[in-house]
């Protein structure tokens, strides 16, 4: 397959006798069958992805893709546009909430300017902040810039397809980057001003759902304004949908550069063995358009949590994912995910480290 399809290559089959021998040991600790319950399942999975009967999750990496919308000059937001820019330089100060998770659970935090509105180098934002490739709190920073955010798609394409293709291919190389480094799971985040209006107007052509189905508060948007937010995307979709070739072109015709970053990175993970934890309603978004676009990839993604989006329950259910935690969380960044880490890692730890009947002289029966 060429360069320019990459996406399309099939994922890194599971292991299924890794998952079997795992089975087997879970069956053999010293608890009742079934008494940790779904950390359980978590366990047997993480066995299945690494290829060994007793997983650990001792490098997890996160990236967090930025992007500006063009939408957003129909009012989509309650927050300006130039949040985005402000809020890259927040992450990578270390003031941001995923910054501090990231922080807390040892991961490996990378921010990537996909294409925002605000210049990206130099003061005042990013003065002091970036040395290296690194900001000050070692996050790493890869500025791509790879158009000045995304026009508006409720008349036009959001990108051009060159770009979209460019935006995937940013997502798979952060993959590629760590790949050697052996990430035990990759978290995508996001950080764009009116991304929830570009990742409901995605969902509703990639699943053939109406606005009113789809389109939420996103940052607080209520009463008249969402109902104008979900007329908006109402008139995307009139303009698009008869035209649409396929899920990459959907991506390309609504989509945001950080989510097709994260349809990407998605893709990518999967294709190299690598775990994906999915965060909220727009990364929930991005991976209805991987899966869309290659379905291989589901079998590669886990879910961490239910937003308080009100559509992201109804892209779970149509991913067939059941999340582990429902806190009403809504911020994005990838910090839903990030605070499931430490979770998943006590499931591990437990499978991996507990003794079997035999081993700690307990009667099974």
């Amino acid at each position: 397959m060429s360069d320019q399809t990459w996406y399309r290559d099939l994922a890194r089959p599971i292991d299924h006798a890794a998952r079997t021998a795992a089975e087997a040991r879970n069956q053999q600790l010293t608890k009742p069958a079934g008494s940790l319950g779904r950390l359980e399942s978590i366990a047997i999975d993480f066995a299945g992805w690494q290829g060994t009967d007793r997983p650990t999750i001792p490098k997890p990496v996160i990236r967090v893709f930025a992007g500006d919308h063009g939408v957003c000059r129909r009012n989509v937001s309650a927050y300006p546009q130039e949040v985005t820019a402000q809020m890259v330089a927040n992450f990578l100060a270390g003031g941001a909430a995923i910054s501090v998770l990231a922080e807390q659970t040892g991961a490996d935090l990378g921010v990537v300017n996909m294409g925002m509105v605000q210049p990206q180098s130099g003061p005042p934002i990013y003065a002091g902040l970036v040395s290296d490739g690194k900001g000050s709190t070692g996050a790493r920073y890869t500025d791509l810039q790879l158009m000045p955010g995304t026009d508006d798609f409720v008349d036009g394409p959001a990108m051009p397809p060159m770009v979209c293709q460019a935006a995937m291919a940013a997502g798979r190389d952060q993959v590629s980057a760590v790949a050697d480094d052996g990430p035990s799971i990759f978290i995508g985040g996001e950080m764009g001003i009116g991304n929830t209006t570009a990742a409901s107007a995605l969902c509703s052509l990639l699943l053939d759902l109406p606005p009113s189905d789809t389109v939420g508060p996103g940052t607080g948007v209520t009463g008249e304004a969402l109902a104008a937010k979900r007329k908006i995307v109402q008139e995307a979709l009139e303009h698009h949908r008869d035209d649409v070739l396929d899920a990459v072109d959907a991506l390309a015709r609504l989509g945001g550069l950080e989510i097709a970053g994260l349809v990407g990175a998605y893709i990518a993970c999967a294709q190299q063995g690598i775990p994906v934890l999915v965060d909220g309603f727009i990364t929930s978004a991005a991976a209805i358009a991987a899966t869309t676009i290659n379905p291989s990839v589901s079998l590669w993604l886990c879910f961490s949590h239910r937003s308080a989006e009100p559509a992201h329950v109804t892209v779970l259910r149509h991913l067939n994912a059941d999340p582990l935690v429902d806190f009403g969380m809504r911020l994005g960044e990838g910090s839903g995910a990030a605070l499931v880490i430490p979770l998943m890692q006590s499931a591990v730890a437990l499978h991996s480290g507990m003794a079997t009947f035999g081993e700690a002289g307990v009667s099974e029966q």
